[in-house]
């Protein structure tokens, strides 16, 4: 009887088995119905990938696959806010050698919001970032803070604010002024960063240029929100924004991508660790791994 016991179940497992296919390189089947464990140094967050958002989350499942977030630390930390990691020069110890320097389509889903326990996707360099294209591998888990009607109404002026001025700077007849409006930032952020004596002359012409262009597109932003459908909180993610709290202001512009269903007093516990003047922990956090396991109901 116990050898055709062993027998079933060895059976059953050959065919789980078979039925585990590579969805693509470093995703299997089974990674999708899994829950994400990050063990932190002061306790395990664990939390779920979004099916709406499958360029993210293969990506994210295919990183912890490989141990790319072993001993990596919190690198940003602002209490009532968010937490931030993923950044591969915080990492202490070798790891698989991975390419971080790809980036990910925005997968902006009108469901999925900045509420408490969030997982969004950071973003490298918004300047020259008009496509709002994720970074491949850092991640914030939203804390955030309780909000009324009327600072919900204030984030939402901001979100289409945003919005406006995203249109335009992609807009074909504007492309040319944003670039040279992130050019000549470029060319300024080279000049204070110079260690030779600061050119006055040349800082403020260039001042002056940006200052026009901004105008400009300040302007062209201001006439584009006159002519869009603005966005609205759903009244769900309102209520949710007033009773649990969140990061409503990032809506529609990160893109989330998972949620905390367990250990978000981990994640209040990392939020207020002391940092210094960049939110920089002046004590490092660190995860000391992540891993796919069993999905269960927390």
């Amino acid at each position: 009887m116990k050898n055709n016991v062993s027998i079933i179940v060895l059976l059953a497992a050959i065919l789980l088995s078979a039925c585990d296919t590579e969805v693509e390189k470093g995703v299997m089947k089974s990674d999708l119905t899994k829950d994400v464990a990050l063990s932190t140094e002061l306790g395990e967050i664990i939390f779920r990938l979004s099916d709406k958002t499958p360029m993210h989350r293969n990506n994210f499942i295919k990183l912890v696959n490989q141990g790319f977030y072993d001993s990596i630390a919190f690198h940003r930390v602002i209490e009532s806010f968010l937490v931030q990691t993923g950044n591969p020069e915080t990492r202490t110890t070798p790891s698989i050698v991975t390419e971080t320097t790809y980036t990910l389509p925005a997968e902006i889903d009108t469901s999925l919001f900045h509420k408490r326990g969030a997982i969004n996707a950071a973003r490298m360099g918004d300047d020259a970032n008009p496509s709002q294209a994720s970074s491949s591998t850092q991640f914030t888990i939203i804390q955030g803070k309780t909000y009324t009607d009327s600072t919900l109404n204030i984030a939402e002026k901001r979100i289409n604010n945003w919005l406006a001025y995203n249109k335009v700077i992609n807009d074909p007849n504007y492309t040319s002024d944003f670039k040279a409006y992130t050019d000549i930032r470029s060319q300024l952020d080279t000049l204070y960063a110079s260690e030779s004596k600061l050119n006055i002359t040349r800082t403020a012409v260039l001042k002056t240029a940006l200052e026009e262009i901004k105008t400009k597109l300040d302007s062209l932003t201001e006439v584009t929100k006159t002519s869009m459908t603005p966005y609205v909180y759903p009244e769900t993610h309102r209520t949710t924004y007033k009773t649990s709290g969140g990061a409503a202001h990032l809506d529609q512009n990160y893109v989330v991508f998972g949620e905390v269903v367990k250990g978000m007093e981990i994640v209040d516990r990392i939020a207020t660790v002391s940092t210094d003047s960049l939110n920089k922990p002046i004590s490092d956090v660190r995860i000391l791994s992540a891993k796919m396991i069993k999905r269960k109901s927390y």
